[in-house]
């Protein structure tokens, strides 16, 4: 288990500044959200993004915190065979009883900006159907309960940081999120996929899937570059707080967080140009949000070739990841959210047990990450899906047929993003 020290002031002062570049991941997260979806649907796109992390950063402070606590304060401890098991948090509520200036109050906010982040994820895979009242009532579910749970065994001092006490390394290793905000936001995306169901002539008669490309590649594309700002300064700050890195060894994750990016997307990039005989722009951007989310479970604890061989699996593995879910499983998920963050979060938990250089971890490190990724399976899943089929039990979360044929944006909002464009309607509703 690490244990983080209390920071220095010079270490204060940075991370301040790191976690206020985190919400450029949410930018980014926003633009490749947008342009993935139709142009119908643009300024519901961009609104949905920000109310998501208003809707979480409120539900986690006043609920989530409470679940999710700091290593070393007050939990619920079960006992089994004469070891205690930390499983959840007692904290009160609405953040009180944080010291200003602590590392549990730096912590504390990180996490309401990760939520977010973790957030909005799903909003990918729910484009162009899924109802703003729907996503918000989502949201705040994942936030007050999904989120602070699982990270509360991760990163609050909970059971999965105490498998080190059976040789399995230093428990499970998670520095900057790939299995406590992507793994667990790309689950919730495939629960969200699953309840929809597939937009509206995306799959023929026969079964077979239909191309509906994105509306704006340029969006994608600028918001993969905004989204690197945010994950450089996430890791940085995760390997601070949560890590006991020091600010010195901050350089190794801005590296590795890069590398792993730049080899994701090219990898991406070069897959899909041997399959279709031409690079696709959009797989590849993904390919991009892939690398960073591989890298971010092992982004302090790697060296820069392992860090170009993570992003490198992560980017070929995306291409074969999205048609397995959209060809073999009929699962529509217009912004790759599923494989982008699911696939490629669990990869990298499983990779930072291959490739991590922890002093003291030992062999049973990728046991420890194995347990990690089949908790998010066994644990997370389930629980982000029961949670959502209850929401749509009581509120509805898919847009009627008449508004998904309109637009998101006419349907919800009563305005086009585009109003002095000509915006393609029916072209797609084959059935």
């Amino acid at each position: 288990m690490i244990t983080p020290p209390a920071l220095s002031d010079a270490s204060f002062a940075l991370c301040i500044a790191l976690l206020a570049l985190i919400p450029f991941a949410a930018i980014g997260f926003a633009l490749i959200n947008t342009g993935l979806g139709r142009s119908r649907s643009a300024a519901h796109a961009m609104l949905a993004s920000l109310c998501v992390p208003g809707v979480a950063a409120i539900s986690f402070v006043i609920f989530g915190f409470a679940w999710e606590g700091t290593a070393g304060g007050s939990a619920h401890i079960l006992i089994m065979r004469g070891n205690p098991w930390n499983w959840l948090a007692v904290q009160p509520l609405f953040f009180r009883g944080l010291v200003p200036g602590s590392n549990a109050s730096l912590i504390a906010y990180m996490q309401m900006l990760c939520v977010g982040i973790a957030a909005l994820i799903p909003l990918g895979s729910g484009t162009d159907r899924w109802k703003l009242g729907a996503i918000c009532g989502s949201t705040f579910l994942f936030s007050a309960i999904t989120y602070p749970i699982f990270a509360h065994w991760v990163w609050g001092g909970g059971w999965l940081t105490e498998l080190s006490r059976y040789g399995m390394g230093l428990g499970l290793i998670d520095c900057g999120g790939s299995g406590t905000i992507h793994a667990a936001g790309g689950l919730t995306a495939l629960s969200i996929a699953w309840l929809l169901g597939p937009r509206r002539g995306k799959y023929s008669h026969d079964g077979m899937p239909t191309a509906i490309p994105g509306h704006n590649s340029t969006l994608v594309l600028v918001g993969c570059m905004f989204a690197l700002i945010g994950f450089l300064a996430l890791n940085s700050a995760g390997a601070l707080l949560l890590a006991g890195v020091s600010r010195w060894q901050l350089v190794l994750v801005l590296v590795n967080t890069f590398l792993a990016a730049a080899t994701s997307s090219l990898a991406t990039l070069g897959t899909t140009r041997i399959r279709f005989g031409k690079p696709d722009a959009s797989l590849s951007a993904n390919g991009w949000i892939a690398g960073l989310v591989a890298i971010s479970a092992s982004c302090a604890f790697v060296v820069p070739a392992a860090a170009i061989l993570i992003g490198a699996v992560a980017g070929m593995l995306l291409p074969f990841a999205i048609d397995v879910f959209e060809f073999r499983l009929g699962i529509d998920d217009p912004g790759g959210s599923i494989s982008v963050h699911g696939v490629a979060g669990l990869w990298g938990l499983f990779a930072a047990g291959l490739f991590a250089h922890l002093s003291g971890s030992g062999p049973g490190q990728l046991l420890a990450q194995i347990i990690g990724i089949a908790t998010l399976l066994g644990f997370v899943l389930p629980l982000t899906y029961g949670l959502n089929w209850a929401l749509d039990r009581v509120y509805p979360q898919r847009v009627s047929g008449d508004g998904e044929r309109q637009g998101m944006d006419l349907h919800e909002l009563g305005a086009d993003a585009y109003p002095e464009f000509a915006i393609h309607t029916d072209e797609f509703m084959t059935r």
